[in-house]
Formats: structure tokens, C-alpha cells, sequence
């Protein structure tokens, strides 16, 4: 059944504007009237009520609506449950009723119910709300009347209970949420405070800033983009005369921390950035005394440009450059100084503080200065402020040490090691070009490392060129010392003066001692045919007389057999031979052919002597080339490696680091170990 419902004051005889449609299923309509006499429309049983309202106030708790009209008031309050249809029943002010009271002197009325041919509800439940709302009828006993029974009202223990758990949330709330004394301050201080104006009294007026740098980590510095990478806090202080209070009327409050967004800050800049971020990026807060002091203590990763020296190379000393200034302001606005400046002098000794700094693994920090410079351009009459810290750094010469160093110089002592191979071994040349190969991959090491720079040859570079041309040389000495050693007889003739000073005089200083060797099977052989002549010509008794040559035989020719047996047209030729003449005709010719064939045996054992003679003497000028050079050698390997590497200025450098005499990490790390 669907109708409508009106509801008209006795006096007022208005529509309390509430339209409602009536379904089967709920419990009707009860009007209660509060000091007056009520009229009510038959209850329906399983009506259900939806309502919709022009002017109502809800909640989880239920309606409200109100009418005011001619000093008359009517009042509808509902109990509405946020799960459950809404449903009428006898009562008051629960949930899962809806009750009316209408209110004017103490009465109320009733008008009858008329059907509505298109009442649509006002909320649409959901399934799932019906479905509840059938499993609570069946479990209430008066689900037979199509009446649901509200839930019970809350305890005066749940009650106490929820006091007492917002008690404790108020006692454990942070200290700043209830302290209005410092909400106040900040009120007072930025409600009206104009960030963007310089906070000084008079336009002419300069506000001095006064700034520090702590050195946090020296992160990187790399040689090849002449970069230096720097985590560091820019200490920053000044005052502010518009953020001055007195304690007392802010309940002893003295400093105050407030964002850094919110006040005025001097743009103090990195000049000599090198990747962009020229000012802090990080707004942290700033803290705020009662005098107007304000300190600003913002970290920042900076990457700043540095002029890198590498002419001693591994053994280098850097100055690297930091320069902060203003970028706006002038030196007539705002005065740059150093917080620990001296009147008087614009140079701190130790302008950054090194008291957090982490120690590098490359680098020691021996001077940090800072320089205060005025700097007066030709557009301008106004002087321009800067603040220049100097970080001077040594490098930890260890790894370059261990892993450059004595490589390059064992290389370039093997260039000695070429001259004392004996020649006959045919390694010489190898040795020397493994040598020179070695030392171009290490040079290709070195030059991946330092900057591509014109200006200066780094001193690593420098030994690296200085062995390879030592290499070189000794190619070329041993490719000569080769071809003496192989010289002989018959394509070479000594001259005296190479026999006199390579053969007679440098083995002597060199302390060398040749020794003497003779061949044993020559010697005798040579003896023996000696033997058979006597002086004069004549062979001795009991040889060449006796037996059957008698003593009418003799060897024809003069006694000096070497002259009239053969001729020699150069002395370092083959020996020519002529035939013997037979004067004699006593001798037979088989002995003539005897005597000369043994004679041309001695002749050539003879001249072959003579010339492994020669060879064994261009053999030996070539040993002593080898030792010369030697020595020659290994004094230019010591004097060239002493020469290049000592000239660094760092080696005779031995101040103690900084970082070491100043950081508290550095002190606590070795109290530690």
C-alpha cells in the first residue's frame, strides 16, 4: 500500500514538508506529543517507512527538522540506524525507531493517510542491508509484529572507559601540540613578516652575514674532469630585528626553530659550481634566538671546479678553490664575513671546520684557509663580496706506489738484464722488445688516469718516456753488439786501434781477464812436423837420414818451408800452394808426395788457428761492448729513476694532515681500535 502522509499543525494548519511513503514489511507511523493530547492515523502492520526531508540536519545518529512559523516551532526527531530500515515504533529517541513529536503550546494532531500513485524512496539500501535486517527479524521475538528491537544504549563503563583512553591520547600527544606559548611566538613573529625584504631598520643600512663552512666527507676529486665532489655544511649567521622577543611573555621561551622558507635568507652561492646546483637545496629549518640571532646550518653536496696540477703526478699537491658569495646583494647591503674573522685582517688560518670530517683514502687535508676579497668592477661603484676557501690536499701515494711505481721501475731494470745475455743465446733482441711492450701498456694505464692536459708532462709520464727510450737504445745496442759478435776473418778485419782499446785497455777497467786457451791436438801436431826438420834444412839422425831415404834425401827447397811450400796472397785468405821441385833425384816421389801432403795439413790446422783466432777476438770486443754497456746502463736506470722520481715536492714535504690533529672522528676511530 502506498500513500501519502500530511501532517498539519491544529493552528498553523501547514504541510510539515515531509513526504512518506509506506511499504509493506515495517511497523507503522506513532506520533508522541509531549504535554498535549495527539490524534494518530491506524497503525498498517508491515509498513515500511522512507522518508525524504527539505530541510534536515543528519548524522549517524539520526534527523533532525525543524520548522519555525509564526512563533510555533515543530520538531521532528528521528533515531535512524545506519544498517537497519528505518522503522517506526512505539518510544522515543532510539535507534531502529523513528519517532515524531510535533509542538506548539503542548499540542499536536494527526491528518489521515492518502495514497501517493508515485512515491519513490529516498535512500536505496543495499542487499546486504536487507539481508541483515531479515536475520535480526528472525532473531527478535517480536519479529511476528514486524517490529526490530534497538540495540541496547551504551554502559556508563564504556563510557568511563572511553574517557579514560582519550585522557591518555591527550598526555601522550607531542609537547609542541600543547604548547600554545610557542604557537603564539610564531604567530606573532611571521603573521605580518615579509621574506622577500632585506630585515634591516633603514634602506641604507648593511646587514653583516657571517658564514663557515664544516667539512663533512671529500668525497671525490676527479683528475680528469677537474672536478672536486665536497659533502659540507654552510654554517650561515645574521640578525634579524624583526624576530626579537622577550621571554617573559612567551613563557620563557628563548629559541624557536621555524622553517627556513618562511624568513628571509641571504643567497649565498657557490661561484665556481660545476653542476648546476649553485645554491643549498636542501630548506632545512632555522633556529631562532630572542636577541634576533638566526642560524642556518643547511647541508649540501657540492661539485666545484678545481685547476688540477699534474706535473707530479702521483706525488701531487692540490689547492682546490671554494667561492661563496651573494648573488643579489651588494657590498653596501649585505657585508660577507667569516664567523671566525679577526678585526682587522680578512685571512683565517683555518676557515673550515674539520672537527666532523671523515678521513679520505686518497687524499690529506694539510691547510684549509679563507680569504676574504672586495672586488670592484668598472660598471659599478658598489664593491662585490666573496669569501675564497683554500683546501690544500697530498695525495696517498700507497696505491700508486705499489701498483705504478715499482712495476715501471722493475721493467726498466730488466733493460740491464739484455747485456748480460750472452749472445750466442739469440734472446737479446726479444728481451728488449718485451721490455718496450710492457712499458707502452703501462704508459696506456697512465694516461687513462691523468687529465688530457697540453700545459705539463706528469712525472709518472715522464719516467714511463725516459724507460721506453732506454729500451730503445738498448734494441739498437744490442743489434750492434750482435753484429760484432758475429764478425769474422773472412768479412771483417780488426783494425788496431779496436784491438788495442777494446782488447788491451777496457778489460782492464772494466775488470775483465781474458783468459788463455790453446788447442792441444794443433799444438802437437804442429811440433811434431817441426821436429822432423833440423835448423839449416836438414832432418835430424835417426829420422829422416836413416831407413831408406838415406842422406841423399832431402826435402828440396830452402830449410824455411813456409815460404817456398806455399804463398799467402792476404793473410786473412786461403793459403795458395805451389808444387815441390825435385832437385834431388835420389828421393823417390812417393816421399815427395808425402812430405808435401803433411805439409799441407800443418799449413791449413795453422791458418785455421788464425782465423778462430780473430773470431775469438771480435767475440770477445763484443763481451766487452756487453759489459760497457752494462754499466752504462744500470748507472742510467738509477740516476734517470733518482732523478725524475725524487724531484717531487710532496716526498720532502712532511707536515702532519689536518684531518688527523682535528677531527673528533679520526680521534674516536682510533680509541676504538
Amino acid at each position: 500500500m502506498r500513500g501519502q502522509a500530511r501532517s498539519v499543525s491544529a493552528d498553523m494548519r501547514e504541510p510539515v514538508a515531509a513526504r512518506c511513503a509506506i511499504g509493506p514489511g515495517h511497523g507503522p507511523l506513532l506520533p508522541l506529543v509531549q504535554g498535549g493530547h495527539s490524534s494518530a492515523p491506524p497503525r498498517q502492520a508491515g509498513a515500511t517507512l522512507k522518508c525524504r526531508s527539505r530541510c534536515h540536519q543528519s548524522s549517524s545518529l539520526g534527523e533532525t527538522t525543524t520548522m519555525h512559523n509564526a512563533g510555533a516551532t515543530t520538531t521532528t526527531h528521528s533515531c535512524l540506524s545506519p544498517r537497519l530500515p528505518h522503522t517506526a515504533a512505539a518510544g522515543t529517541g532510539c535507534r531502529g525507531q523513528k519517532t515524531s513529536w510535533f509542538g506548539r503550546s503542548g499540542s499536536g494532531t494527526w491528518s489521515h493517510v492518502r495514497p501517493i500513485p508515485e512515491a519513490r524512496p529516498v535512500w536505496s539500501w543495499r542487499a546486504e542491508d536487507a539481508t541483515d535486517a531479515s536475520r535480526r527479524t528472525k532473531k527478535s521475538p517480536s519479529a511476528g509484529s514486524g517490529v526490530l528491537r534497538a540495540r541496547p544504549p551504551i554502559s556508563t563503563s564504556h563510557k568511563l572507559l572511553l574517557a579514560s583512553f582519550l585522557v591518555l591520547v591527550g598526555l601522550l600527544a607531542p609537547a609542541e601540540c600543547g604548547n600554545p606559548d610557542a604557537k603564539r611566538l610564531y604567530d606573532d613573529l611571521l603573521s605580518n613578516y615579509n621574506k622577500l625584504v632585506r630585515p634591516v631598520v633603514n634602506v641604507t643600512d648593511v646587514l653583516t652575514v657571517r658564514i663557515k663552512l664544516k667539512l663533512s666527507q671529500l668525497i671525490d676529486v676527479n683528475l680528469k674532469n677537474q672536478i672536486m665532489t665536497t659533502n659540507l655544511w654552510v654554517e650561515q649567521y645574521w640578525f634579524d630585528y624583526k624576530l626579537i622577543w622577550e621571554p617573559e611573555e612567551y613563557g620563557g621561551a628563548k629559541m624557536l626553530h621555524v622553517p627556513s622558507d618562511h624568513i628571509w635568507r641571504p643567497d649565498i652561492v657557490l661561484y665556481n659550481n660545476a653542476d648546476g646546483n649553485f645554491e643549498v637545496t636542501l630548506s632545512t629549518k632555522a633556529t631562532l634566538h630572542m636577541n634576533g640571532l638566526v642560524e642556518w646550518k643547511p647541508p649540501a653536496i657540492y661539485k666545484s671546479s678545481c685547476e688540477i696540477d699534474v706535473e707530479y703526478f702521483p706525488f701531487d699537491e692540490q689547492t682546490c678553490v671554494m667561492k661563496f658569495g651573494s648573488w643579489t646583494y651588494d657590498g653596501f647591503q649585505v657585508d660577507l664575513r667569516h664567523l671566525d674573522e679577526i678585526e682587522g685582517t680578512n685571512v683565517v688560518d683555518i676557515g673550515v671546520d674539520l672537527s666532523e670530517f671523515y678521513r679520505s683514502v686518497e687524499w690529506d687535508i694539510l691547510e684549509v684557509p679563507a680569504v676574504r676579497h672586495e672586488k670592484f668592477y668598472t660598471c659599478c661603484d658598489e664593491p662585490y663580496l666573496d669569501i675564497t676557501f683554500n683546501i690544500t690536499m697530498r695525495r696517498k701515494t700507497l696505491f700508486y706506489t705499489v701498483n705504478l711505481i715499482i712495476p715501471c721501475m722493475g721493467i726498466s731494470f730488466l733493460t740491464v738484464l739484455t747485456f748480460y745475455l750472452p749472445s750466442d743465446s739469440g734472446e737479446k733482441v726479444t728481451l728488449s722488445i718485451s721490455i718496450l711492450i710492457s712499458l707502452h701498456v703501462f704508459f696506456l694505464l697512465v694516461v687513462e688516469i691523468i687529465p688530457p692536459t697540453s700545459l705539463v708532462v706528469p712525472l709518472l709520464g715522464k719516467y714511463l718516456i725516459f724507460a721506453m727510450i732506454l729500451v730503445s737504445i738498448s734494441i739498437c745496442v744490442t743489434v750492434l753488439v750482435l753484429n760484432v759478435h758475429f764478425r769474422s776473418p773472412q768479412t771483417h778485419k780488426m783494425a788496431p786501434w779496436v784491438r788495442r782499446v777494446f782488447i788491451h785497455i777496457l778489460p782492464r777497467l772494466l775488470i775483465m781477464k781474458r783468459p788463455q786457451y790453446q788447442l792441444k791436438h794443433s799444438s802437437s801436431l804442429k811440433s811434431e812436423f817441426k821436429s822432423l826438420l833440423t835448423p839449416g834444412g836438414t832432418t835430424k839422425p835417426n829420422s829422416m837420414t836413416d831407413g831408406p831415404f838415406s842422406t841423399t834425401c832431402r826435402i828440396h827447397g830452402s830449410t824455411n818451408i813456409h815460404e817456398d811450400a806455399y804463398t799467402l796472397e792476404d793473410a786473412d785468405k786461403s793459403p795458395t800452394f805451389r808444387p815441390f821441385q825435385h832437385n834431388l833425384p835420389h828421393c823417390s816421389p812417393e816421399v815427395h808426395r808425402t812430405c808435401w801432403c803433411v805439409n799441407f795439413i800443418a799449413e791449413h790446422t795453422r791458418l785455421k788457428e788464425d782465423s778462430t783466432k780473430v773470431k775469438e777476438d771480435w767475440k770477445y770486443v763484443a763481451m766487452v761492448l756487453d759489459r760497457l754497456f752494462l754499466w752504462i746502463f744500470t748507472l742510467a736506470v738509477l740516476v734517470g729513476t733518482a732523478g725524475i722520481i725524487l724531484q717531487a715536492p710532496s716526498l720532502y714535504d712532511d707536515r702532519v694532515p689536518l684531518d688527523k690533529l682535528l677531527s673528533d672522528v679520526y680521534r674516536q676511530q682510533r680509541l676504538n681500535v
